[in-house]
């Protein structure tokens, strides 16, 4: 396995350094993931502005955490899973819905289920979902714009998910207590 730096502020290239210094601030530390993408600046620099926009999209927080946590379940991310896990109990998250995206199992609100299972057709269609799959999206009460926000989620993943998948990312102390791993989903 090809070995990746995890970069703090001092150690990133030049291009990345403004970022982490910016992370540092925002989180009190530097997350892994951010570190290891430090390598390619551009990466990090389009995974932090993906974040960003991410956050206007018309979707709730517990909307978009289950976009993502279901990415990250999908692709088999551990980092991602403990993250997002961390991440939602911090933002409010339903503690029931969080449960349901770790182990792989429906939620028990009708819409956010139609959400969660169009966000599982879409991953593993690579973007082909059926007419009917975008019926029962609209169906369930969401939109157009819906719908390409869950392209744009599944997109923010995908950078976030692969690379750790290649830099095997040690997972950060902050989200060790939510430490997640796939065997636990088919234990479930």
């Amino acid at each position: 396995m090809t070995d990746f730096a995890t970069h703090s502020v001092e150690t990133a290239p030049d291009a990345a350094k403004p970022l982490l210094e910016a992370a540092q601030k925002n989180y009190g530390f530097v997350p892994n993931l951010l570190g290891t993408m430090a390598e390619a600046p551009a990466l990090l620099e389009g995974y932090i502005t993906l974040a960003g926009i991410l956050g206007k999209t018309a979707l709730s927080e517990t909307e978009r955490q289950i976009i993502l946590m279901t990415n990250n379940r999908l692709n088999g991310c551990t980092y991602c899973m403990a993250a997002h896990t961390t991440i939602s109990q911090g933002a409010g998250v339903p503690e029931d819905v969080i449960a349901a995206l770790r182990e792989n199992k429906g939620i028990t609100d009708g819409k956010l289920e139609a959400l969660r299972q169009f966000s599982i057709v879409v991953n593993e269609t690579r973007g082909w979902p059926a007419d009917e799959d975008v019926a029962r999206l609209l169906a369930a009460g969401y939109t157009k714009q819906t719908v390409l926000e869950v392209v744009l989620a599944t997109a923010f993943k995908v950078m976030s998910n692969y690379t750790n998948h290649i830099a095997a990312t040690d997972l950060d102390a902050a989200f060790a207590p939510n430490a997640w791993s796939a065997d636990q989903t088919k234990a479930a």
